[in-house]
């Protein structure tokens, strides 16, 4: 399983037209393959959309976008609109969830984190220690290394019935001493990998995401 993230920075005041004309298409491109979800940011860099779509491999994502393309109704009409996009393509790490249809949120927070090259098995591990408790206390939605596109990513994506709740999650892990991962690490005595940089938005479904 491969999850392909395409985001889309998108003119200021456009995100209802966008998300109007992805999902007009997407009643076309669905048939072909589903979406795992499709999001846009509430706080962080603003005015993103964000398709998550999964595939088997690289070459069933190849063939289903070639099939979509040739069928006349894929890609949605939203260039005019579009400032840039990035596509990554990520790997889940052992015993990260299958994202399904159905509801979670609404508010879904992504994190992304960047290591120094070759400190990813750092990073499992200590990740595989501090996940188990940590899913206890909100759900998990997927948590992905960066295959192709901007490598020695992580991203974790989780998701709160409101703001409030994260913020006491959150704040619950750490006065637990089971997040973030780095603090598990230092109480155990773990390698800690280096880390170079991080990012973090709240993001909120469209309304036709099979997420919600």
């Amino acid at each position: 399983m491969i999850y392909e993230v395409r985001t889309y920075a998108i003119k200021p005041k456009s995100q209802g037209e966008v998300e109007k004309r992805i999902g007009e298409a997407y009643e076309y491109r669905k048939k072909l393959s589903p979406l795992a979800a499709i999001f846009h940011t509430e706080i962080g860099p603003l005015n993103q959309i964000i398709p998550i779509w999964p595939y088997n491999d690289m070459a069933e994502r190849a063939r289903i976008r070639a099939e979509a393309a040739a069928s006349g109704n894929w890609p949605p009409k939203i260039g005019e609109f579009v400032l840039n996009m990035r596509t990554e393509i990520f790997i889940p790490i052992p015993n990260s969830p299958e994202i399904k249809p159905g509801k979670m949120g609404p508010y879904f927070e992504m994190r992304t984190y960047t290591y120094a090259p070759g400190e990813f098995p750092k990073v499992l591990k200590i990740w595989e220690r501090a996940l188990p408790e940590r899913v206890k206390l909100s759900p998990l939605v997927g948590i992905w290394n960066a295959e192709c596109g901007s490598v020695n990513r992580f991203t974790h994506i989780w998701a709160y019935p409101s703001l409030d709740a994260r913020n006491q999650t959150r704040e619950k892990a750490q006065a637990m001493g089971i997040w973030p991962p780095s603090a598990l690490a230092k109480k155990e005595g773990l390698p800690e990998p280096v880390l170079v940089a991080q990012e973090n938005k709240i993001v909120m479904p469209a309304a036709f995401s099979p997420l919600q």
